[in-house]
């Protein structure tokens, strides 16, 4: 069956967009299968930069259908910002777009409460984008207080809705702070339905359209949001995302059998990045981090938040790679490590005296990991031009055959540069 999925192999951030914009030219239908407007895609298109975040990332072709499925959490105000925002730059996407009605829609008490537990969590705080995707994650799994798209563009059973949960959160986020925001529950009708109106042409049961695409063998292009590492069930747990980020969730997340993808793609960057809490064993607070932030421009495409930066970290990535089965790997911003006579590549972990290349299930025990480095010569040569793997300084081919080993994955892509252009291909 035709199908191929794009995969983050670290927390996040690690330029899976460009892989998904250049292999949308051999597919016709690019799949959001979980997170929400809390994952950021930088897109190039026509010699213009565009910022993305629930919109899949093959929304601005023609030829592709762009599908939001059910593992999604909706916010239909930022969809409809999304996409005047496409439209005002001359791309008219709407027509193309569908939204599943099983997806579930993030209300403003997910943005009140999200706020409310992160402040209450002190310096404990998860670190979210204060996007409420994890607080409509937790009322999908609770039942009582979800809201789906298929209520959304019903009037009266959205109306009814609202009226029942608004006066239960309100009392929830009294307690948490009384002097909090009250809600007003006819508002929230008024506003949300008017989204509603728009978003409706867009609306269907994408999971049945999706296998019926299938059965019509058109290739499907599934695309990972934020990385493995963030994965609900197998990341850092609790420094994690509400979702399976990893390729565990495409089943779940779409309803396409897992057995239809013929080709699973991980990414992963040169270097290591992370937003928010949580450990991470190779990070570098220092000059040589700053120096890989600023080359990198290392700053968050939804929040603005800078990343916390260090060196490649092969024990998380390798985990990764296992997990989501991946076939093979990209490596992006290679260039960004241009410069350095020295670079690093964390091998393994010292635990409190034990040496280990498996991930550890507990963040306590990653929270205690100091990395194995290996060393290898870096290059100063320019690399952003070549087009060719063989082509690439000596000492950045070594480090691209040594992150292979590590991971044990072979190497597909090398990305030197944002553009389309500024990619290997082996």
């Amino acid at each position: 069956m035709p199908a191929t999925s794009v995969i983050g192999l670290q927390w996040g951030d690690e330029a899976k967009g460009k892989i998904v914009d250049l292999l949308t030219e051999t597919h016709h239908v690019v799949v959001r299968y979980q997170g929400g407007n809390n994952a950021g895609h930088t897109v190039r298109f026509d010699g213009r930069t565009y910022k993305l975040s629930l919109l899949p990332t093959g929304i601005l072709h023609s030829h592709i259908t762009s599908v939001i499925a059910p593992g999604v959490v909706v916010n239909p105000l930022a969809l409809l910002k999304e996409l005047d925002g496409l439209s005002s730059g001359g791309h008219d996407c709407s027509s193309r777009l569908l939204v599943s009605d099983r997806a579930h829609v993030i209300c403003p008490w997910h943005l009140l409460e999200e706020a409310a537990l992160e402040k209450s969590r002190g310096r404990e705080a998860i670190g979210t984008t204060m996007r409420g995707i994890g607080t409509c994650y937790r009322d999908k799994v609770g039942r009582t207080h979800a809201v789906r798209v298929g209520d959304l563009v019903n009037r009266d059973s959205f109306a009814a809705k609202v009226r029942e949960i608004v006066p239960f959160k309100q009392r929830l986020l009294n307690a948490l702070d009384p002097d909090g925001t009250q809600m007003d529950p006819d508002q929230i009708i008024t506003e949300y339905s008017s989204a509603a109106d728009r978003i409706r042409p867009m609306v269907t049961d994408t999971t049945s359209w999706l296998l019926d695409a299938l059965d019509q063998n058109r290739w499907l292009l599934f695309e990972g949001a934020q990385g493995s590492l963030l994965d609900v069930d197998h990341g850092t747990f609790p420094y994690v995302t509400s979702s399976n980020s990893s390729g565990c969730g495409i089943h779940s997340g779409s309803g396409i059998p897992e057995r239809a993808i013929q080709k699973m793609i991980g990414v992963a960057k040169a270097y290591t990045t992370r937003v928010g809490g949580g450990p991470f064993p190779s990070e570098l607070n220092n000059d040589t981090g700053n120096r890989i932030r600023v080359a990198g421009n290392e700053f968050g495409t939804v929040t603005g938040r800078p990343r916390r930066c260090g060196w490649f970290d092969a024990v998380a990535t390798r985990y990764s790679a296992r997990i989501s089965g991946v076939d093979s790997i990209t490596i992006a911003l290679l260039d960004v490590l241009t410069g350095f006579d020295e670079l690093f590549v964390c091998e393994a972990y010292n635990i409190r005296g034990t040496i280990t290349r498996t991930l550890p299930s507990r963040c306590e025990d990653l929270a205690d990991a100091q990395p194995v480095l290996r060393s290898l010569p870096g290059w100063t040569e320019d690399i952003t031009g070549i087009t060719q793997f063989e082509k690439l300084p000596p000492n950045a081919q070594q480090y691209c055959h040594t992150l292979q080993e590590l991971i044990g994955r072979p190497v597909e892509f090398v990305s030197v540069g944002p553009d389309r252009a500024q990619t290997i291909r082996l």
